[in-house]
């Protein structure tokens, strides 16, 4: 990938056709209005640019445009975090060399402090993983959570390819549809924080190619910061369960995040992640390699 202008362009055109002149705060006093949502002239309107400026912008262009633009943009579009973060990051991106970027790599190792810590945690399913959703390491419990992703024989897991390419994951997840958004949301947000990733924009290839279902979901340009909530499994051993979980990023480990699970106390889930444990220390998970916490090199 040497250009983003494309992703700039399909980003803010889907952002526009989402929000109605009622929602901007205009007044439309009836006709026709030949697009879904606002014109190109009330966006650069409501950000108070020209509308000549505003189309080179929605071309592609963001090659030296200023934050304080990009932020009344954000405005008009009524842009949430996410989306406000994603269009920074396409700006950025749009002023980075390929050399320069690729010049950044993300960790694919974990480093031995992250490592036992991740081990210590004997009581909470946790992983971590890098933005294309490869899991790098993760310790017994998690292993034993996403036991039908660790049947897979390549390493490292990839939790996208799971999600669209094993026929497993549609019961793994009861709310299938929700999972597989957050899922080409969180690549979508990770390919504009990282455009020149060839590992990730090969992946990305490879699930446009095998999955129509990604292919669809990945045209709706739609991106999302997972940081905490509410996730749903249905485990082949011990049946539904439900999880809060917190997403941490690594901050010494530039694009790595650690995920942990946790149930409240006297809940069906907590009793759950007690039978979870148990089968993991009876049927051998934590003799197998890949239910170490080593990480595992791309």
């Amino acid at each position: 990938m040497t250009s983003n202008r494309a992703d700039v362009r399909d980003f803010l055109v889907s952002r526009r056709a989402k929000i109605t002149p009622d929602q901007a705060g205009l007044q439309f006093y009836g006709g026709n209005r030949r697009v879904p949502g606002l014109r190109r002239e009330e966006v650069a309107m409501l950000a108070g640019v020209s509308a000549d400026y505003y189309t080179r912008l929605e071309k592609g262009n963001l090659s030296g445009v200023s934050d304080s633009v990009l932020e009344a943009i954000a405005s008009a579009l009524r842009l949430d975090e996410a989306e406000r973060e994603h269009l920074l990051n396409l700006a950025r991106a749009a002023n980075t060399s390929p050399a320069r970027a690729a010049a950044r790599p993300t960790p694919q190792q974990l480093r031995p402090a992250t490592r036992l810590i991740l081990d210590g945690m004997t009581d909470t399913p946790a992983f971590v993983r890098n933005g294309r959703l490869d899991v790098l390491a993760a310790n017994t419990l998690g292993q034993a959570l996403y036991s039908p992703a660790f049947a897979w024989p390549a390493r490292p897991v990839n939790l996208a390819r799971f999600r669209f390419l094993d026929p497993a994951a549609r019961n793994f997840y009861p709310d299938f549809a929700d999972s597989a958004n957050t899922t080409v949301a969180l690549l979508r947000t990770e390919a504009g924080r990282d455009p020149f990733n060839k590992s990730l924009t090969d992946l990305i290839g490879e699930l446009s190619t095998r999955s129509e279902e990604f292919r669809t979901m990945w045209a709706a340009h739609n991106v999302r910061l997972h940081r905490s909530g509410l996730k749903h499994f249905h485990h082949p051993v011990i049946g539904r369960i439900d999880l809060m979980f917190e997403a941490m990023a690594l901050e010494a480990d530039d694009g790595l995040t650690l995920t942990a699970y946790t149930a409240e106390p006297g809940t069906p889930s907590h009793d759950a992640l007690a039978l979870l444990a148990s089968w993991a220390a009876t049927s051998g998970q934590q003799e197998q390699p890949e239910s170490s916490s080593k990480g595992f090199a791309h």
